[in-house]
């Protein structure tokens, strides 16, 4: 080309989530089927929209009115609706006007990193959700700043860790909380996002909290929000539909602005996002019109309900099969639809290899683990997509310096929950035993 087209920094974009399906596809290319634990979409495991749910958004796409530009900020009924359940909690209180709607939570991103300046740095968690980590980065042109999450310790957060990043880097101006986690599965307590809240308050920094998963709980926890310990700081909760209700489909999520005028800055900020939002005119309508009717019904609770029980089932089934296998860090998730497994890294290495029959497989994985410098939960992740058929995410890509890998826990059919999970265990053990002689079948 004449010119350069990429700025830099443009490169950290990357979603490995999505990019393992293409070698995925190159399996089923060979008439075997395969198993998706890689993303979270309820839709692709079965999951059964309820009658009433479908009746109603039935009823509005019947509707002329369906069809027309929404407010640019949000239906003005919905955000009104969605600000009352926030100030039901107690905590900050908002109102319709610190709503801002967006073509799901992928898009509201995007926009926030967006308009800062590239040295305004939020530092979010490790392993940390690709969407959130890229953007940060490529804005930044630089990698990602994150704080650790500690697998020896329920996947909290390593506070003295984030402490010190903070004190000692002036760039950042945000922190970054995920709660409940992805990719981890965990529900931080209240004394863990207070201790974020002070942190916040001493540096004088804005809390980022995507909440995605709020209601999504199991196993007799709740997540608590940014709005019911963020006091008068400034702050930003993301949350969506994609995974409530569940419609991952309808690209559908929301900002909530908590304290709009604790700063100047975070004033300007705010605003710029809502000119932003009107120079591209509004977010999708249908879903937006959804969602009072959704949540407002007689049955939803009672579906959502059953829902994270039915989840909450599903981890226990893993935690039985899993558990016991040696060279690994398990930890039993609280919330969300997600766990990630880690390896005790000293037991890996560049020889170990799954066992394949189909000459075939062995071609197509040897091919895959050809690149330059791959980590080793990666070429596990090749090895179980050859092996088994069973499509996961190595945690390398989720930003982190660990070794292991993310499932989810979405199948609604336990039987075939708990053979996936089963052929996974058995995985597990002969790949951290094997050679290259046994891979080949010597």
């Amino acid at each position: 080309m004449r010119q350069l087209l990429l700025r830099p920094g443009a490169e950290e974009l990357n979603y490995e989530i999505r990019g393992i399906v293409k070698k995925a596809r190159q399996i089923e290319a060979l008439g075997y089927e395969m198993t998706w634990e890689n993303i979270g979409d309820p839709i692709q495991k079965s999951n059964k929209i309820p009658a009433w749910m479908k009746e109603i958004v039935a009823d509005l796409v019947s509707k002329d009115s369906s069809y027309g530009y929404a407010d640019s900020k949000g239906m003005p009924e919905t955000r009104r609706f969605l600000a009352e359940l926030n100030n039901e909690k107690k905590g900050a209180q908002i109102s319709a006007e610190d709503i801002l709607f967006f073509n799901g939570l992928g898009d509201a991103i995007a926009k926030l990193y967006q308009f800062l300046i590239p040295t305004a740095r939020i530092i979010g968690p490790s392993p940390a959700y690709s969407t959130h980590s890229s953007a940060e980065a490529a804005h930044a042109n630089t990698s990602p700043i994150t704080y650790r999450l500690d697998p020896d310790n329920n996947w909290y957060p390593d506070m003295e860790d984030l402490y010190n990043k903070v004190k000692y880097n002036p760039g950042i101006v945000g922190i970054l909380i995920i709660n409940p986690d992805n990719p981890t599965g965990m529900v931080y307590p209240r004394e863990v996002l207070q201790r974020f809240v002070e942190i916040a308050r001493e540096f004088k920094l804005l809390l980022v909290a995507d909440e995605i998963y709020q209601n999504i709980t199991y196993n007799g926890y709740e997540a608590i929000s940014l709005a019911e310990v963020i006091g008068d700081l400034p702050g930003i909760s993301m949350k969506g539909i994609s995974k409530e209700f569940p419609w991952p489909g309808s690209r559908c999520g929301w900002m909530e602005f908590y304290n709009k005028t604790a700063s100047v800055e975070f004033a300007k900020l705010c605003a710029t996002l809502e000119n932003a939002k009107m120079i591209e005119v509004c977010s999708t309508i249908l879903p937006q019109l959804a969602i009072p009717r959704i949540m407002k019904h007689p049955l939803y609770a009672e579906y959502r309900k059953e829902a994270n029980a039915k989840i909450g089932r599903r981890s226990q089934l893993m935690e039985d099969i899993l558990s016991p296998v040696k060279g690994i860090k398990f930890n039993r998730t609280k919330g969300a639809f997600y766990n990630t497994i880690i390896f005790d890294e000293k037991l890996l290495r560049p020889d170990q290899h799954l066992r394949l029959e189909d000459p075939r497989l062995r071609s197509l994985l040897d091919t895959w683990l050809q690149e330059k410098e791959m980590p080793h939960d990666k070429r596990f992740v090749y090895n179980l997509l050859a092996a088994e058929r069973i499509c996961v995410v190595p945690v390398s890509s989720f930003c982190s310096d660990l070794r292991g890998f993310r499932v989810t826990l979405l199948e609604e059919n336990e039987e075939v929950f708990v053979d996936t999970f089963e052929r996974m265990a058995k995985s597990i053990t002969a790949y951290l035993k094997s050679s290259r002689e046994v891979a080949v079948g010597v």
